[in-house]
């Protein structure tokens, strides 16, 4: 069991869930329908991209993503196209489920023991990178006890200030520019 950690800037605690994540066939209407329905305003896009040290299951991958957060109340939602049908841990579950619930993400303060301590209870690394935002992140196949997969990013203080900075837009959004890029 990963122990919680301090309150992070944006309201979550370091090692608690501080993410769900879906998949969608289109970002722009996801986005569209998240803000409609659920009120989750604005949301900060990334992509198309390739992910730069992207590996799926002990392989390179070139997968297209395009990836947009945004926040409801202190919890980051993250939505997530890819934009071909190569292998990929978005694929596995599409394929099974199809779109909807893909991950949830905790906020690491140690990272390669939060991994590694995953490892020790049999759960295999299915996705790891360096996000664009310059911060390692693993996805771990805890699909035999949990219905989705867990992702372990790396806490720095530059993702925290981010990730603070898109909770605050949300906080105080007036209903101008939904969609923020880059």
């Amino acid at each position: 069991m990963i122990a919680k950690g301090r309150e992070l800037a944006f309201g979550q605690q370091a090692g608690g869930i501080v993410q769900c994540a879906y998949t969608t066939p289109d970002i722009e209407q996801g986005m569209r329908d998240f803000t409609e329905r659920l009120a989750i305003a604005p949301w900060f896009v990334m992509g198309p991209f390739v992910p730069p040290e992207g590996m799926y299951r002990g392989q390179p991958t070139s997968m297209r993503l395009t990836l947009a957060i945004g926040f409801a109340g202190h919890m980051m939602i993250e939505l997530i196209q890819q934009h071909d049908d190569l292998p990929s841990v978005y694929q596995e579950t599409i394929r099974v489920r199809g779109h909807g619930f893909h991950h949830w993400a905790i906020a690491s303060l140690d990272f390669d023991a939060d991994v590694a301590r995953y490892q020790a209870q049999g759960y295999e690394v299915a996705f790891s990178d360096r996000s664009p935002r310059g911060v390692r992140i693993v996805y771990m196949d805890t699909g035999r006890d949990l219905p989705g997969m867990l992702e372990i990013i790396e806490l720095t203080e530059a993702i925290e200030a981010r990730y603070a900075e898109m909770y605050e837009a949300s906080r105080t959004f007036d209903g101008k520019d939904p969609i923020r890029r880059g």
